[in-house]
């Protein structure tokens, strides 16, 4: 069975932030595809008051495990009232392309609403 989960040791979140060689603080986040203990695939953010940025998603390759990582990052900042997600500008926006995720490109700013509709990733 897969699980799609927020890594809630920040030990953990770390360690993974460390392994993409990305800097970690205090609105660090991960969240991890797993199968049993095998990672399957990741998201890596920063999520403050008004904003969750995205700054890794794998796998890149494997459209549907990306958009429900991804699906679950957002997901994690619209409980927290969050509605405002970006990527960073070293990121390559063909994933969110591909999972019909971008609003604004210029903005480097992802449709956050899209969450609450069903995958329209294109190949």
């Amino acid at each position: 069975m897969i699980t799609v989960l927020p890594e809630k040791d920040f030990q953990k979140v770390k360690e993974i932030f460390a392994e993409n060689e990305l800097s970690c603080n205090e609105f660090s986040g991960c969240v991890t595809a797993k199968s049993g203990e095998e990672v399957l695939g990741y998201c890596l953010y920063n999520l403050d008051k008004n904003q969750i940025t995205i700054l890794k998603l794998e796998p890149t390759e494997d459209l549907l495990m990306a958009d429900g990582v991804l699906r679950s990052a957002l997901h994690v900042a619209a409980e927290s009232f969050v509605l405002d997600a970006r990527y960073t500008a070293d990121m390559d926006n063909i994933i969110f392309k591909k999972l019909d995720f971008i609003k604004d490109e210029t903005q480097r700013k992802l449709d956050i609403d899209k969450l609450f509709g069903g995958c329209s990733c294109k190949k």
